[in-house]
């Protein structure tokens, strides 16, 4: 599958909505939440005034002229803050974009840009039962602590990560899969 991994523009951060909603994981035997869950105020943290502060930066994926996926980072006081210098993450994909390579390629050009601008570490909480999780460990997040239901983790940005420029992976542009 031929996408684009760039910049979100700021006339679609209204996207950032859906990819929000999409990044609450939801176990398969658990019925979805309304989509207004994101208006409570420890999610809506993620999205509010994207774009305004300085520390806000989004990738997105686009397969066929259409977003289909998005990471953003920024420093708040979220469910994986763990200081306020490290900024936290959130991805997601429309449920069909799943599984083919895209979250991943989006992943590490998030870790790259976080670098790029001066970045030590990135964190991102994430539920124990996400499938997400192997993604995670496999781009060289590791569990900073946990709940009973959540991992913390963080991902140092000055040691190769899966994502560096050692790890053979492209700048910003066409991935074909």
């Amino acid at each position: 599958m031929n996408y684009i991994i760039r910049k979100l523009e700021k006339s679609e951060y209204p996207v950032l909505r859906d990819f929000l909603y999409e990044a609450i994981f939801i176990p398969e035997v658990v019925k979805p939440p309304e989509k207004s869950i994101i208006d409570q105020p420890e999610l809506f943290l993620y999205i509010a005034d994207f774009g305004k502060k300085e520390n806000d930066h989004c990738l997105a994926a686009e397969v066929n002229g259409k977003v289909v996926g998005a990471v953003w980072a920024r420093i708040m006081n979220d469910y994986g803050h763990i200081d306020n210098e490290t900024p936290s993450l959130a991805i997601s994909l429309y449920p069909e974009y799943r599984g083919l390579g895209i979250g991943r390629d989006l992943l590490q050009q998030m870790l790259q840009e976080l670098k790029g601008a001066g970045y030590q570490k990135a964190s991102l909480s994430v539920q124990k039962a996400n499938y997400a999780v192997k993604l995670y460990l496999k781009t060289g997040f590791e569990i900073l602590r946990e709940t009973e239901e959540e991992y913390i983790m963080v991902v140092n940005l000055n040691e190769e990560f899966a994502g560096s420029e050692n790890a053979g992976i492209k700048s910003c542009g066409r991935f074909n899969r």
